[in-house]
Formats: structure tokens, C-alpha cells, sequence
């Protein structure tokens, strides 16, 4: 494994996020002295927080899975995460809703889910469901160690006994076929399937192996984090202050120092020179090649890259209560395949709109004032290659995201909002997301492992992470990523590296 040449005592990481902290907790706890810059004025990047009239709105990702990546970084430092964070396990992790008007609540028990299944569909489906545990199970056993927990340099790193064991589980078809295998259904079909959006491909063109990403929801459980996803930059921001790690808030910065080829610390925008021997960028890595790394030319790979599609939130608090509801609900329409053309392929909007409604309050109710609820409404939507005018339809599909919720069972969603933020695909591309997609480069076979965008950059002493870089998209995977920044700069063989992986 390639790792940065010459010093690593003093490293500055650039943001906040995820992806930084994670790395951040493990230089700390390998005898790093690190510092953190971010430009907001609290840690958190892309999982962020907006308060707004006695509501607290997660801005980011709103689903938790694999908690013990974030035990394993705070253990890094000595810390425990009980003791950081109180987490509270979500049951039924989903509530699907379809187009035929039924529902199916998606549980981590396997018998209540079985029940579910074979109460929804009959018994050969859940039948069906018990062998599809099976193989997201043994999936997950061969891709974690040798194909997403790992620094990969070159193909070749590849030829392990669990590339074939890969092949021979049927990793390398399509999902949805795969997927098809265990269901006749197709609502059980799209349950078990919707997950390649969050990599950014259609279930058709997805590989199977992206059905891991339905173990580390379906199988492994969700969770919620009392006071809202952004406890957890939080905690680890505050875990690793008390660890020795500087924080430097309300700092942005404006480039890589380079010198003599190799980086030599960053300068912020007010002209001050913070010096380091490595830099770990964890901005969007095609924005941190173009705004951090003047002269740097970004390697093909990444000039060229396709990206994930964006999305529409409406974060909305409400005098409105929706007793059917659960904590993330699912709606599927019914024109499923064409959805992921019309937003993939075509660049236009859903004709019949599948969007995922999160209702946190159901969970924790602290995060809005009393009798009040607060809703996180995703709409799946082009990126920006498909140059849309969002300044104009932006307030239109508004419009049309709420008209959608009131005929789907959410009846006066409009009059009963008090406080509402839409964020759109230029909104996201504002806040330093390349071509508005917050889910960054789409997961295509040749965007995948070996052939995503390094974690290494050209020159020497910068390291990338995030979602951006390998292993990909969604928190278990940037968490990796910042274990994976890390072991470019100490070497995989360092005191911090602990490998569970619970089942």
C-alpha cells in the first residue's frame, strides 16, 4: 500500500466532516499533532444542523447504520461511544408505502420481518426473504474486508480467494435480477432494491454486490442519535478536542501550500499560513482539485467522472401529525423503472415521484417544540449536467413535492407547515458539491474500487477523503474513508487499526 513520503508529524486536516473526523480521532490516537480547519462554525460538513424557530432540522444524511465504525474511531482515542452518544435503534427500520395502496413496516428481527413479508406477499416470499438475509450476509462478509475496508492502489490488489468467492455469490450480475432470485413481488422488488439510488445507479444497472448496502440497513439495523444525526460530528469533534486535536472554526481555506512538490501546510482566505507536514482534504474532491489545488491538474478519472443524481429536501416544521407514519417512510410509485430513467438517463424530473419522508420527532421529540412535528422530505432529482433552471423550477417543484404528499396520504402537509427550508441541486452545488449531487460520484463499475478517484493526489503530502474518494458514498463509507486517509499517512500497520465487523 502506498503511503505519503517523508514526515507525518503535523497534520492539518481541511473540514469538518464525517470523513475528517474519523481520520482525525485515528492521527490523534497514532501521536499525530492535528488540526482541524473548517469554514462553518461547527463540525459537521454535509451532516449538518439548521435551527429555525425552536426546530432542530438535520440537513444531511438522516439514516445511521454500522454504529460501531464511529465506536471503533472514538476507540482509537480511548473513548467510548455510550458515553458520547445515546443512541436509539429504530423499529420498523422503514415503512414502505406502494403504489396499490399497501404497506410493509421493513424490521432488523428476522422472524418479525419474515411475518411481514409473508403477511404482505404469502409464504414463499418470506421463504424468499430468509435466503436473501443469506446471501447480503455472506456478501457483506467477503466486500468488507478485501473490497470497501481497504486502501486499493492497482487492480491487481484485487486477485484475492474473495474474488471469486464474490463471483460465485453472483456479485458481478445486475442487482436487479439478483434481487428477483429471492422475490417474485415487485413491492418486495423495489424494497430491497431502492438502495443503489444512494450509490447513484439504477437497480438495473447496479451490480449486485451494492445489495451490501441492504445489509447495513435491512440486516444490521438503524439507528437514531438523540438531538439528530448531528450529535455525531459533535461527539467525535468533542472527543477528539479532548484528545489534543485543535479545532479552527469559521476558517476557510483558501489553498494547499505546495512547495518544492510537496505540501507544506494551507493558507486561509485572511492570508494566514497554517504550516504541516500532510494535508487531508475532505471538501468534495473534484472542488478541492479545483479550489485547493491551483496548478494541479485532477487526473482523468475525475474530469471525466459521472455523478450521482441530486435531490430536492424540504425540511419542514409542522402543527401536523401524521399518526401512520414511522420514522423513514418509503413512498414507491408505481412507475418504478422509468423513474430511474427519467432522473439517471433522461435528466427530468419524476413523472411519478418515489421520495423517502423522515418524521424524526417520532423518535425524539426535543427536536421541535411541543405539539409540533418535523418532517425531511427527499425527492430524487437530476444533477446539474441536465441544466435545469432551478431558480425557476426550484419554487415549482415546491410546490409539486407538497401537492405529491397530500395525495399520498398527507393530508393539509401544505397549511400546517411554520417553518420550511428547500435545499435543490444548486443549493447543494452552492455549499461545494460538484454538479449539485450531494451523493458525489455515481457508483459505476469504473468508478468503483480500484478505478474511483485515489485517496492519494499527485502531489506528494496531500491525502483526500469523503465520499469522493474510495470507498464511496453513505456514512458507514466516508467513516472508512477517514480510516483509509489515515492509514496513507501512518501505514496500515498502526496501533489505532481495528477491524470488527459485528454481525
Amino acid at each position: 500500500m502506498r503511503t505519503v513520503n517523508g514526515p507525518t508529524d503535523r497534520v492539518v486536516i481541511v473540514g469538518a466532516g464525517l470523513a475528517g473526523l474519523s481520520a482525525a480521532l485515528r492521527l490523534a490516537g497514532a501521536g499525530r499533532e492535528v488540526t482541524v480547519v473548517e469554514r462553518e462554525v461547527e463540525p459537521g460538513g454535509r451532516c449538518g444542523a439548521l435551527r429555525d424557530g425552536g426546530y432542530v432540522f438535520d440537513t444531511g444524511p438522516t439514516v445511521l447504520t454500522m454504529p460501531h465504525l464511529i465506536a471503533d474511531a472514538l476507540a482509537c482515542v480511548g473513548e467510548n461511544l455510550d458515553d458520547w452518544l445515546q443512541l436509539e435503534p429504530v423499529d420498523p427500520l422503514y415503512r414502505a408505502w406502494f403504489a396499490d395502496g399497501s404497506t410493509l413496516d421493513v424490521h432488523r428481527d428476522q422472524d418479525a420481518m419474515a411475518r411481514a413479508v409473508a403477511s404482505l406477499a404469502g409464504p414463499s416470499e418470506a421463504a424468499g426473504y430468509r435466503r436473501y438475509v443469506e446471501f447480503v450476509t455472506k456478501l457483506y462478509e467477503v466486500e468488507m474486508r478485501d473490497f470497501i475496508d481497504r486502501n486499493i492502489d492497482s487492480p491487481l490488489q484485487l486477485l484475492t480467494p474473495d474474488l471469486a468467492r464474490l463471483a460465485a455469490l453472483g456479485g458481478f450480475r445486475r442487482l436487479a435480477p439478483k434481487v428477483a432470485q429471492y422475490f417474485s413481488d415487485p413491492r418486495l422488488q423495489r424494497v430491497f432494491s431502492f438502495q443503489s439510488l444512494y450509490a447513484g445507479v439504477s437497480p438495473y444497472d447496479a451490480l449486485a454486490i451494492y445489495a451490501v448496502i441492504a445489509y447495513m440497513d435491512t440486516v444490521a439495523g438503524v439507528y437514531f442519535p438523540r438531538g439528530g444525526m448531528h450529535a455525531v460530528p459533535r461527539a467525535m469533534a468533542a472527543a477528539a478536542a479532548q484528545h489534543g486535536v485543535e479545532f479552527r472554526y469559521d476558517t476557510a481555506v483558501s489553498e494547499v501550500v505546495v512547495e518544492r512538490g510537496r505540501a507544506a501546510g494551507v493558507t486561509t482566505v485572511d492570508g494566514e499560513r497554517i504550516a504541516a507536514d500532510v494535508v487531508v482534504l475532505n471538501p468534495d474532491l473534484p472542488v478541492a482539485y479545483r479550489d485547493l489545488l491551483p496548478g494541479v491538474r485532477a487526473p482523468r478519472r475525475v474530469r471525466r467522472q459521472r455523478y450521482s443524481p441530486s435531490c430536492c429536501v424540504l425540511l419542514a416544521g409542522s402543527s401536523a401529525r401524521y399518526p401512520d407514519t414511522a420514522h423513514h417512510n418509503l413512498h414507491l410509485g408505481d412507475a418504478w423503472r422509468r423513474t430511474f430513467r427519467e432522473v439517471i438517463d433522461e435528466g427530468s424530473l419524476m413523472s411519478d415521484p418515489s421520495f423517502l419522508v423522515t418524521n424524526p420527532t417520532r423518535t425524539d421529540n426535543s427536536l421541535a417544540p411541543e405539539d409540533r412535528e418535523s418532517f425531511y422530505v427527499l425527492f430524487p432529482t437530476p444533477n446539474l449536467t441536465a441544466r435545469m433552471d432551478w431558480d425557476t423550477v426550484g419554487p415549482r417543484y415546491r410546490d409539486e413535492m407538497v401537492a405529491t404528499l397530500e395525495r399520498r396520504g398527507y393530508e393539509g402537509f401544505g397549511d400546517a407547515i411554520e417553518v420550511e427550508h428547500l435545499t435543490n441541486p444548486a443549493d447543494w452545488a452552492s455549499r461545494g458539491m460538484a454538479a449539485g449531487a450531494p451523493f458525489a460520484a455515481a457508483h459505476s463499475f469504473f468508478q468503483t474500487g480500484p478505478f474511483r478517484a485515489s485517496n492519494l493526489a499527485p502531489v506528494d503530502g496531500v491525502v483526500f477523503t469523503g465520499s469522493g474518494t474510495q470507498p464511496g458514498v453513505g456514512v458507514p463509507m466516508v467513516l472508512i474513508s477517514g480510516r483509509l486517509a489515515a492509514e496513507r499517512i501512518t501505514g496500515p500497520d498502526a496501533s489505532y487499526r481495528r477491524r470488527a465487523y459485528p454481525r
